[in-house]
């Protein structure tokens, strides 16, 4: 049966935030667009979403093909569709936004990206479109995430000292946290395995090494907690 449609069709793109933290900064990764519209300027990775694929698919597919960056998990963040955010067409875009270890990924620009980097989140460029708002958004979103999901596993070493997992949320809040009060927080959640070990080849006191309980932190990041930062 075919079916006659009323209404002109709107395209729909993907977007994606990617955080990192790098040398005690909070990252994004961004691509410098080798094609008009904006072209020369800095934006988000993304491109539109083609017709036989799912909505997901296109923004790993994007991601990759832009960036390199590949087998990571994305979580949909939000809608955006402002009538003129495009000045080719009528373009209601799906952005997607994760956090992840940059060491392990290698990054290679292709398609219509002319190149690709990673930029401090206070230290942005001008950007395309509407990128700043929908990066404002994913920020807000991955602090907010501090308080209901764990997060750290992903970034630290396998086993780690407590000052350097309060360091990766000072560096994700931008703000410094009251040492004692966030150990006794965080040791509360059960997340943190004592190793029995202490740090090697370090000038000032040995801390404590601790390593993720991986069934807790996978409970809790499935399940979500309260952490009242």
């Amino acid at each position: 049966m075919k079916y006659s449609y009323q209404y002109p069709h709107p395209s729909v793109t993907v977007d994606c935030v990617v955080f990192t933290v790098q040398n005690n900064f909070l990252k994004l990764m961004l691509i410098q667009r080798g094609a008009e519209p904006f072209i020369g300027e800095w934006a988000l990775p993304g491109g539109f979403v083609r017709i036989d694929e799912s909505i997901e698919s296109a923004a790993s597919r994007e991601l990759k093909e832009e960036t390199g960056i590949e087998n990571i998990y994305l979580e949909q963040l939000y809608t955006f569709g402002k009538v003129d955010r495009d000045p080719r067409e009528r373009v209601i875009s799906v952005a997607y936004y994760a956090l992840v270890s940059s060491e392990e990924q290698i990054i290679a620009a292709d398609t219509d990206a002319a190149s690709a980097k990673w930029f401090p989140v206070d230290e942005l460029p001008r950007l395309a479109f509407d990128h700043k708002y929908i990066i404002e958004t994913a920020y807000r979103r991955l602090q907010g995430k501090l308080s209901y999901q764990p997060i750290g596993f992903e970034l630290l070493p396998p086993k780690f000292a407590l000052s350097q997992l309060q360091s990766l949320y000072e560096i994700i809040l931008n703000k410094k946290l009251d040492k004692r009060n966030f150990r006794k927080k965080i040791q509360k959640t059960g997340l943190l395995a004592d190793t029995n070990e202490t740090q090697k080849g370090v000038s000032h006191r040995a801390a404590k090494l601790y390593t993720f309980n991986k069934e807790k932190y996978d409970i809790l990041a499935k399940n979500g907690y309260y952490f009242e930062i």
